[in-house]
């Protein structure tokens, strides 16, 4: 999974970046201090990985992974060159999802572009710049095309989906919201890769004090949460800077110290639950001497197609999945229990794996 940091500039982009992945991305109180998009790669806390291999004494753990990508602060007329322009936009184009870092604090010492704080203004001023740089795309797409249309039926059928689609966006809405009418329009829409047709998770950066109460009395925060659920998108409030201190500490030094502030998670965790719902994941694990490993996995994968995510061998010749859950392995300690109790269950091609299943494959190729 791959997601991409954006945001106005100073709205804590770099400060969370850094706090998530501890890559040292360079972060200062002055617009445009991010020039090239940092990458950082960060492994999802989840304890069932850390369980399973103490309970198996695993010589490798390899948990899930997420990669972030740290992009420039865009500003207004981003699409059309301002600021650092839109080479940054193409960055975002190669993400799963975006982390839309909104600004919802005062802080005199820390400059705001629009000199002023409005959480709903800066996230349509992106919105708008993105929708512009899908408009662009669109355009392009429109003239290479139209040229060899008026021969081909196919092509003829794309123009007009295409300036369709163009016509909704200038509309000011997001690609994302547009309605597809079949399979191949469908198809063509994934081609063109629009930055406003991805999934978007709003990070609303705040003080401490508004942690304790997720924000609910900040009246920016409940702004955002009524902006984001009428588009479907995930929210969830973070103070960078307590994230950053976070990101130092050792894990039983973080565990007190979220629960001094009254904090049952980190931004990080928070995050990563946002973004697993957001995208439709879920994790599958496996286990033994060897390794233990979680396995991301689209949620309403069959166990063959989960079986491909270890090796296409495993799925060409899946034959079947024996399966326990975390929650009952956990609980009686081993393998050879949880079978004594009957939970361990033999499952077919049709199964649909579960989030926290434990699985063994058999197969034969």
């Amino acid at each position: 999974m791959k997601l991409g940091i954006v945001g106005l500039p100073n709205v804590g982009k770099s400060t969370l970046f850094n706090s998530l992945t501890k890559a040292g991305a360079e972060s200062a109180n002055y617009p445009f201090c991010t020039i090239d998009p940092n990458v950082g790669i960060v492994t999802v806390p989840d304890e069932r990985v850390d369980v399973l291999a103490r309970m198996h004494h695993s010589a490798k753990v390899i948990p899930a992974v997420i990669e972030f990508v740290d992009i420039a602060g865009l500003v207004k007329g981003a699409s059309k060159g301002e600021g650092l322009g839109n080479q940054f936009l193409s960055h975002i184009r190669e993400v799963d999802a975006i982390v839309h870092v909104v600004r919802c604090f005062e802080d005199e010492n820390v400059v705001h572009v629009d000199g002023k704080i409005d959480p709903i203004r800066d996230i349509e001023t992106i919105h708008y710049e993105l929708i512009f740089s899908d408009i662009e795309i669109l355009e392009r797409r429109i003239a290479k095309v139209q040229k060899g249309a008026k021969n081909d039926k196919k092509l003829e059928k794309e123009v007009a989906f295409l300036k369709e689609l163009k016509a909704f966006l200038e509309d000011g809405n997001l690609a994302k919201n547009f309605e597809l009418a079949d399979e191949e329009t469908e198809e063509l829409f994934a081609e063109y890769q629009l930055l406003t047709a991805k999934s978007v998770i709003y990070a609303c950066n705040t003080t401490e004090s508004d942690l304790q109460n997720d924000g609910r009395d900040n009246a920016g925060i409940e702004k955002v949460r009524e902006f984001a659920k009428q588009e479907n998108s995930q929210v969830f409030v973070i103070c960078a800077q307590i994230e950053q201190e976070i990101s130092e500490l050792e894990d039983d030094e973080r565990k007190m110290f979220l629960d001094d502030l009254g904090l049952e998670e980190s931004g990080l965790e928070k995050l990563v639950r946002a973004s697993y719902e957001l995208l439709g994941l879920i994790s599958y694990l496996t286990t033994g001497e060897d390794e233990t490993r979680a396995w991301t996995i689209t949620a309403g994968t069959k166990a063959p197609g989960a079986a491909g995510k270890i090796h296409t061998d495993f799925e060409r010749g899946f034959i079947r999945a024996e399966v326990v859950s975390y929650k009952h392995l956990a609980e009686y300690g081993s393998n050879a229990a949880a079978k004594e109790k009957g939970l361990v269950r033999s499952e077919g091609k049709e199964y649909v794996v579960q989030d926290g299943d434990v699985i063994v494959f058999r197969f034969n190729v």
